[in-house]
């Protein structure tokens, strides 16, 4: 099994202070996933060669709407130069900067390129329970195995009851179950706004509640042999972490 923790790439000397306290607190974290934030300098990739020394299970997520894929792929180059051998692919969203260029290139496209040109990468990409229904969200997940996905990470989750319906749509697949504590009305609002998050009548915007959930999550996580990853957005992640596994 295993248990990853996303990190924020801010700046370099956060990003070692926050797997040197990972790394020496919480022996149950094995992975590492970087997520790539235009608004920071640091690129995702930048920051998972910054994690390798810390963590072999380092997963970079990857925008596929920054590389157009009629040119050559040099983040490929830069991938195997320095051993990164596990990547998230995602579309992405429109950078707020128009001066970025972006390129018509889907998740889908993406994924098949980089196991076409890099089979040995293992690429995993995104499940959004909220984004479609059932049906439509499931043939999405055909479309990107099909390609050549090799598991997934999910958006965060607060009810258990609907990651087991997607576990049951998933099968044997290789997913990482996300969480993501929520600890006041303002975020919960921006989940259900932006995200169309939903929670469980019993929800409560309070540390306390998420990390019995996050608890919940891990244990259904070792029961079924899935992984998880925790999403610590504007929390103390120490607190959150020795909540969880102390």
């Amino acid at each position: 099994m295993k248990i990853s923790v996303e990190l924020i790439p801010r700046d370099i000397e956060q990003l070692d202070h926050e797997l040197q306290l990972i790394q020496s607190s919480f022996s149950e974290v094995n992975t590492i996933n970087i997520p790539d934030l235009l608004r920071f300098s640091i690129r995702s990739w930048e920051g998972a060669v910054r994690t390798l020394p810390y963590y072999e299970n380092c997963i970079p997520h990857i925008r596929a709407i920054d590389f157009n894929l009629k040119e050559n792929l040099g983040l490929l180059d830069y991938l195997n130069a320095n051993n990164i051998t596990q990547v998230l692919a995602v579309t992405g969203d429109l950078p707020q900067d128009m001066n970025r260029n972006v390129y018509p290139t889907t998740s889908v496209d993406f994924i098949r390129i980089i196991k076409q040109e890099c089979p040995h990468i293992k690429v995993y990409s995104a499940i959004d329970p909220y984004r479609n229904n059932f049906k439509e969200e499931h043939e999405y997940i055909q479309r990107k195995l099909d390609a050549g996905a090799d598991g997934f990470f999910t958006q965060p989750f607060f009810d258990l009851r609907l990651m087991e319906v997607y576990y049951e749509l998933l099968g044997n697949e290789d997913v990482f179950w996300g969480v993501s504590p929520v600890i006041s009305q303002k975020s919960r609002n921006y989940w259900e706004t932006k995200n169309h998050a939903i929670f469980p009548k019993r929800f409560e915007p309070t540390l306390e509640w998420n990390i019995d959930f996050a608890r919940e999550v891990l244990n259904f996580s070792r029961a079924t042999g899935t992984n998880m990853y925790f999403m610590p957005i504007r929390v103390n992640l120490e607190a959150y972490l020795n909540g969880v596994f102390k």
